[in-house]
């Protein structure tokens, strides 16, 4: 007598949740978990369709991929058929705090940096930066940010989404910066040797568990800019004698601190 094919498990799963979808307990490949509340709000966020594949985090912290069975307003159902031996999310907290830049180079850096697991991204009125309302009135893209970094979530497979923070002027970006944590900018005419720097904190970023970055517009910060900056916790480096485009700096330096401190390499 043939036997009966076992009922894959189905799980309530209501947890708050802000930037990714976690499951109110251990999972298994297989389970089929029902979201509602919060982490239906969460998954939302992601814009799913029928077919979806994102990735969810169980009570133990253990991540899974997951395909969307059902989907309706009060709730969704989704299935869990893999996961991964380690996270997909780098111990670092990594803030990256861009000047605006010309064209569609914003769009670029959001998507690459959310690639390389940023926490999240703070775009900023700096003196030789490009306003947003400047930045709009030719393309105006700035409402799309938010949707590109979920884009490029689902790409990297990735659990968390980063937040594209409000636009601020340069004042408001450093108070941004309030938490304790290591703190970079980006200054090609003065700055020390970021490896230097990073030996030198290496040791005890630990404590810290954050950092932030600040990079600036194709002219690069003013003088004053840095002074501020450094009156505010900032340590301004510099990427070797080759002067970079701020999408590659800010792309760079995001590569350079998870190879070196987070889970890259």
């Amino acid at each position: 007598m043939a036997r009966k094919p076992e009922k894959k498990r189905r799980r309530k799963v209501n947890l708050p949740v802000k930037d990714r979808i976690l499951l109110d307990q251990s999972c298994e490949i297989g389970d089929e978990v029902i979201l509602e509340g919060p982490p239906l709000e969460a998954l939302r966020v992601q814009g799913p369709r029928l077919g979806s594949i994102l990735t969810l985090t169980d009570s133990q912290k253990r991540e899974f991929r997951g395909k969307v069975l059902r989907l309706s307003d009060r709730e969704a159902t989704v299935h869990l058929f893999e996961t991964f031996p380690t996270s997909t999310e780098s111990p670092l907290e990594i803030f990256l705090l861009q000047a605006l830049p010309a064209k569609e180079r914003m769009e670029w850096i959001i998507q690459k940096a959310t690639e390389l697991g940023v926490s999240a991204i703070l775009p900023f009125k700096s003196e030789k930066s490009i306003s947003l309302e400047e930045r709009d009135s030719k393309q105006k893209k700035s409402h799309r940010w938010q949707a590109i970094a979920v884009k490029a979530v689902h790409q990297s497979r990735r659990a968390k989404v980063p937040k594209i923070e409000r636009y601020r002027s340069f004042a408001e970006a450093l108070a941004y910066c309030q938490e304790d944590g290591l703190k970079i900018l980006l200054y090609e005419k003065g700055g020390e040797n970021l490896k230097e720097v990073l030996k030198r904190f290496s040791p005890l970023f630990s404590p810290f568990g954050k950092i932030y970055l600040m990079v600036g517009p194709e002219g690069g910060f003013t003088k004053g800019e840095v002074e501020e900056a450094k009156r505010n916790g900032f340590i301004a480096v510099k990427l070797g004698q080759r002067l970079l485009r701020t999408e590659t700096a800010a792309i760079s330096l995001v590569g350079i601190l998870q190879y070196e401190l987070g889970d890259l390499g």
